[in-house]
């Protein structure tokens, strides 16, 4: 990860320690509520900013909910994967999609494209809901 290159600020790391504690896909306005009710001195626009900076980097994984709001989460694996998302209560799965993979790499071949990413989101209700 570029994350261990990079020198965080306090506040960065603090933001990226609350994200690490979270178990699901967190906004930035949950994850500064946290932060805060934990006696962390962080403004919004910090967590807003780091959150961004560091999803642009792909140290953690960013999905967008039904609403278009940016839900991040800092995941157990570097290894690329997609995940399931409840709609109702957040609760999300990490899995692999190798189907997903395959038809990606067959597409962008066809079209001549190299050096391709992309971003798959399931988002249901899950059986708990």
């Amino acid at each position: 990860h570029a994350m261990t290159v990079r020198k965080l600020t306090r506040q960065q790391a603090t933001v990226l320690a609350g994200l690490q504690r979270s178990e699901d896909f967190t906004s930035a306005q949950q994850l500064h509520t946290r932060l805060r009710a934990e006696g962390a001195t962080v403004g919004l626009a910090t967590v807003y900013r780091t959150l961004a900076a560091l999803a642009a980097t792909g140290e953690i994984d960013v999905l967008r909910t039904d609403e278009g709001e940016a839900v991040y989460r800092h995941c157990s694996t570097d290894d690329h994967h997609h995940h399931l998302l409840c709609r109702l209560c957040g609760r999300t799965v990490e899995v692999d999609g190798p189907a997903v993979e395959a038809w990606a790499a067959r597409v962008s071949a066809e079209h001549g494209f190299r050096d391709v990413r992309h971003t798959v989101e399931l988002v249901g209700v899950c059986a708990s809901c």
